[in-house]
């Protein structure tokens, strides 16, 4: 018997799925099964959360996997699977669409839970993927055969996740999955055991629970996968998350409370506070607008980071100085948004030139630049210098023009950028659809600090 705070059975009451819940949600599975066997086709299997009895009151995902059999070549998997998919879809419902992981699925609404249809092969051995959908199952397995005892503890730790805002392994939020969540409740035996431990993570802390890590892995947490030696469970995990983590476990020690279950409450701030935080700071503020890349978050996420931080580059490398930076994307529209310490500058700027040890080149400098009417060529620290004219002596210039297209963005993004951006400044910047981004943008702290925040406010 696990022992928990009296104030984690008050929060297991609000998480365990209700018995109508449950028989609906594993209702609507059997009928999906049903339908799966019917068609001859392949055999169907519930994996994730719902099947593992591991799912949060009200999580009404519903993970169906097609197992095909692995003599198909992947294109005819892909065909036949999708195919299949679709069909099964249409006879239950008319809101379903088609996504793409690492193949097509089907992803539809059905009775108002949300149910993803995927195809996959029927592989013997987790050794033996053709694809990485193909090891899904066996985590189901894995989990299932050992997870009896310790579900609550699975649900207490992913409403502690949640709460704190790490729960999740997609791009924007690069935090704990649930079977992550699930494997380090089973390596601590509960989610107790798993707090303390926590406390003293550290960067490149590595665990595994089988014993057979076939490589090292260089990401900040690593949990070697039980049926696959080669993966990280953890990969996904960035370095501020699992900080994150670290701070909200030693504060729950320090201080249980029931808030560090509660989710956060969305922020939002209106266009006149915008405009006072900003002339408050005395920065500025710019918000670079465009048309939201058409493919799915797992490939334009990535490439919007990549993009803020060359466009921070760009920035920095033509002296304005970047206090932060971030983006955020809706489905029609992107943002990057960036504060500076720096929105001005002077419209000249000092040029290095060769030393004078160096003489062929330090006469091609002076030769060159001997007709401009500057200050220079002069020797400072026995190297020649010069005051040349400055490109850009503002911030919005350089973000307004063709300069922003030559920073080393990602590729879909600067496609989308070619077609055209919008750039807003101070309390322009202000989009209602960006509002919570951008308030959060301007109210950044740790999860703990928050919820600290957040208790003293109550």
């Amino acid at each position: 018997m696990v022992n928990r705070l009296p104030l984690e059975d008050v929060v297991l009451v609000r998480l365990r799925p209700t018995e109508e819940e449950r028989n609906h949600v594993c209702g609507l599975a059997k009928r999906l099964l049903a339908a799966i066997a019917k068609s001859g086709k392949a055999e169907g299997m519930v994996v994730g959360s719902v099947a593992r009895n591991t799912w949060v009151r009200g999580d009404r995902d519903l993970d169906i996997f097609m197992l095909f059999d692995p003599a198909l070549s992947r294109e005819a998997l892909e065909a036949e699977g999708l195919a299949l998919a679709r069909s099964i879809a249409e006879s239950f419902t008319d809101r379903f669409h088609e996504k793409y992981a690492e193949h097509p699925y089907i992803n539809a609404t059905i009775d108002n839970v949300d149910v993803d249809l995927v195809p996959c092969y029927s592989v013997d051995s987790a050794e033996r993927i053709q694809s990485a959908v193909d090891r899904t199952p066996f985590h189901t397995r894995y989990i299932s055969g050992r997870i009896n005892g310790l579900i609550d503890d699975v649900l207490l730790l992913k409403q502690f996740a949640k709460a704190g805002g790490i729960y999740g392994s997609d791009q924007m939020t690069e935090g704990f999955s649930g079977y992550l969540c699930e494997l380090l409740v089973l390596y601590y035996g509960g989610f107790s055991p798993l707090i303390q431990a926590a406390e003293s993570w550290r960067p490149g802390f590595v665990i595994d629970i089988e014993k057979h890590a076939a490589k090292k892995f260089e990401e900040p947490l690593v949990v070697i996968d039980p049926v696959d030696p080669k993966r990280n469970v953890a990969a996904a995990v960035s370095l501020n998350r699992m900080a994150g983590f670290v701070e909200l476990a030693r504060g729950y020690s320090e201080n249980p409370a029931y808030e560090f279950f509660l989710h956060p409450m969305e922020r939002c701030i209106l266009k006149k506070e915008l405009a006072e935080r900003i002339a408050r700071r005395r920065t500025f503020v710019f918000a670079v607008t465009f048309a939201t890349p058409p493919y799915i978050p797992e490939v334009v996420v990535p490439q919007l980071k990549r993009s803020v931080s060359a466009v921070r580059e760009l920035l920095e490398r033509n002296g304005f100085a970047v206090n932060h930076a971030s983006y955020d994307m809706q489905a029609e529209t992107c943002m990057i948004l960036l504060e500076l310490l720096v929105g001005n500058l002077p419209s000249i700027r000092r040029h290095l030139g060769p030393p004078l040890w160096n003489p062929l080149n330090a006469d091609k400098f002076r030769e060159k630049h001997l007709a401009e009417h500057l200050s220079g060529p002069f020797i400072e620290n026995g190297r020649y210098e010069m005051e040349v004219p400055r490109e850009y002596q503002t911030a919005r210039s350089l973000l307004a023009s063709d300069a922003l297209l030559s920073a080393r963005l990602g590729k879909h993004v600067r496609l989308s950028m070619e077609q055209g951006w919008t750039l807003h400044e101070g309390p322009e910047c202000w989009q209602e659809e960006f509002a919570p981004f951008i308030a959060e943008f301007f109210d950044r702290c740790s999860p703990l600090t928050r919820i600290l925040r957040e208790n003293k406010k109550g």
